[in-house]
């Protein structure tokens, strides 16, 4: 590192007097919780985390009410009424909090904090998706009402491999919360989904001091929570600077991925209003637009053969060279179904691709699969708009299959994108297509949440 130059900008956590549910007021702890709100299958998974608990943070995150205003108006009510009866308290001091997820083998820690917001140019932050204007809107509306940070986004950074090194005293943030894991938590709690969450806070100086200065030359990338964190600058933007405060900062988990890796799943397309047959017959009335073949078998065996196809064209793609332009050694894979079978759609035409696909971004960027279906099948063979009336995003690939032969629609299933392109793609400040991919695993939303009206 060059010491002879000034000390870079980097990340900024701050500590914050957690909001958080009062265990004796409320059925359970599990009972209140939530996925992310754009992780939750609405209408089925909305009603059943509605019915879990009547305090359950689903109904502050995803109001139910006629129209947009009064669904705000009607989660910040709930929530001074919740904080007014003691179902949610803050807690006495301002702390930050290391957090806990468990399942079986897979163990992820992180520290959750008020984080100082910075514009992408600044390099601090890094996004790597494009967001959804009508999304940011309604995330901002919502905040604006209820003035609370309602769940961290998640955010992952690089540490040294010493740093997590506690038994050596090394210092540093990982170190800081290896450490705090092994005393006794303030929660603990195990979700329906078999997860188990902890949570501690963090309160001493020294340790607040070790973090802050560990954090202080790094650079982060948003894992999840692209429209979160463009809602946070957005409402930085309205408060001028001598005002901005709290607004100045935004709830966030960091996670150490040299020491807890994230795992990267793919988000699927349900498209409204477009059998699986129609989708075929725009195919077939493109002939060479793409290889077709309907499989035999179940969902799990239908995802092992996209697998092999999108890992059979990666391989291609790296034999061919940093050259590569779209469709040039790669191979774009898809799985459709909504019919009770399941159609693989790969080996796209790179004629095609080549007047379809942008060419004025990296290589990297023109042969990812959500590239190509969104400019390549959704705007060219099937003429999809990119709008939440003909397209949803689902994490889950029996919910997004169960939902399209349901609805007599098309599910859209993709391959996970590898982590080292997401850094890379973000490194040079190109974002990826929106809803590209899914790291996790999501911290539970409900275990601590951030008021703005406290300072």
């Amino acid at each position: 590192m060059n010491t002879t130059g000034p000390a870079p900008k980097g990340l900024r956590l701050i500590p914050f007097r957690g909001l958080r549910y009062v265990p004796e007021r409320v059925g359970s702890l599990a009972a209140v919780t939530s996925p992310p709100y754009d992780v939750v299958v609405r209408p089925d998974g909305l009603h059943h985390l509605e019915s879990a608990d009547p305090h359950n943070i689903v109904r502050l995150i995803l109001p139910q009410a006629a129209t947009a205003a009064d669904r705000h108006r009607q989660a910040a009510s709930t929530l001074r009424r919740w904080l007014a009866e003691g179902v949610l308290a803050p807690d006495p001091e301002p702390a930050l909090y290391v957090y806990e997820q468990r399942h079986g083998d897979l163990l992820q820690r992180g520290v959750i904090g008020a984080l100082a917001l910075s514009a992408p140019a600044e390099g601090v932050v890094l996004p790597h998706e494009d967001v959804m204007p009508d999304i940011v809107e309604d995330r901002a509306a919502l905040m604006r009402a209820t003035a609370t940070n309602l769940e961290p986004l998640l955010l992952t950074y690089r540490g040294e491999a010493g740093s997590t090194d506690t038994a050596t005293g090394t210092s540093g943030t990982t170190a800081v919360v290896e450490r705090t894991a092994l005393r006794e938590p303030l929660l603990s709690t195990t979700t329906e989904d078999g997860f188990s969450h902890r949570l501690w806070s963090v309160t001493d100086p020294a340790e607040l001091a070790e973090i802050e200065n560990d954090l202080a030359g790094r650079q982060a990338l948003i894992a999840d929570g692209h429209h979160r964190w463009a809602t946070y600058l957005r409402l930085r933007e309205e408060h001028p600077p001598s005002a901005a405060g709290p607004w100045a900062y935004g709830l966030v988990l960091l996670v150490d991925t040299a020491r807890h890796p994230l795992q990267v799943r793919a988000i699927h397309r349900l498209l409204h209003g477009l059998p699986v047959a129609e989708a075929l017959a725009a195919l077939e009335a493109a002939p060479g637009s793409f290889r077709v073949r309907t499989l035999e078998g179940t969902l799990p065996e239908a995802i092992e053969a996209l697998s092999d196809a999108a890992n059979a064209g990666a391989e291609a793609g790296e034999g061919a060279g940093e050259g590569t332009g779209a469709g040039e050694g790669a191979n774009n894979a898809f799985l459709l179904a909504g019919d009770g079978r399941f159609h693989l759609i790969d080996r796209p035409d790179p004629a095609l691709l080549a007047r379809t696909v942008p060419a004025d971004r990296p290589a990297e960027w023109r042969t990812l699969d959500a590239t190509v279906l969104h400019s390549t099948l959704l705007d060219h063979i099937w003429k999809i708009p990119d709008a939440p009336e003909h397209i949803s995003y689902i994490h889950g690939t029996e919910a997004v299959v169960e939902q399209a032969e349901r609805h007599g629609s098309t599910a859209v299933l993709l391959h996970p994108v590898r982590e080292e392109v997401v850094r890379e793609l973000a490194r040079q400040a190109v974002t990826m297509p929106r809803k590209s991919t899914s790291f996790g695993p999501k911290p539970a939303t409900g275990l601590v949440l951030r008021s703005l009206a406290d300072g």
